[in-house]
């Protein structure tokens, strides 16, 4: 009978110490994604998988306003996991690509990002027609980045609920940088 109790008593120890690893690795370093929208092809697609590093730019710690140092700071281009300024949408994560930092001047003109005055020429996003519209991203409006804010737009301009609509992220509000998309098989690949 005891030998029976000390090798359930294994399996519990080694399923609680698996569970515990993995909340670990979850909060402080990675977390997977499934992307549910359209708002990010030809680069995401729904149902795609990714890696979101937690590390790039520091992992918040649970249940208080802290964040432990990251790598870097996020930086223009990027392709970032957050939580969008809605309240209706506080409970989900939206991913976008960073366009504007804090400080910075954006304005969408003719379909082009123009940051600062100056049209984007990144391949990233120079061959993306953005579409004018919403509050910051009228049509001759030049919209400024409050600091500890970022702006973010979608890669698919016609359907992408982004900043031209809400406005701003708060840098609090960031969880990671998207690495990855490791599902499909086929679709593998670092993401830029």
């Amino acid at each position: 009978m005891s030998k029976k109790k000390s090798v359930l008593r294994e399996w519990i120890d080694a399923i609680v110490i698996a569970a515990a690893i993995a909340i670990f690795l979850r909060t402080f370093f990675f977390q997977i994604y499934k992307i549910p929208t359209t708002s990010m092809v030809p680069v995401l697609r729904p149902g795609d998988k990714i890696f979101v590093s937690k590390l790039t730019y520091g992992p918040k710690v649970p249940f208080t306003p802290l964040r432990i140092s990251g790598f870097r700071k996020p930086k223009r281009f990027d392709i970032v996991v957050f939580v969008p300024p809605i309240v209706s949408e506080r409970n989900k994560a939206y991913i976008k690509r960073l366009i504007g930092l804090p400080g910075d001047k954006v304005e969408i003109k003719d379909g082009n990002i123009h940051i600062n005055g100056e049209m984007v020429v990144d391949p990233k996003i120079a061959g993306i027609y953005y579409v004018s519209r919403g509050v910051y991203g009228a049509s001759g409006k030049e919209t400024i980045i409050p600091e500890g804010k970022y702006f973010f737009l979608g890669d698919n301009s016609y359907s992408s609920k982004d900043s031209r609509d809400w406005g701003f992220a708060d840098e609090k509000d960031i969880i990671g940088k998207a690495v990855l998309t490791w599902w499909p098989l086929k679709r593998i690949a670092m993401l830029e």
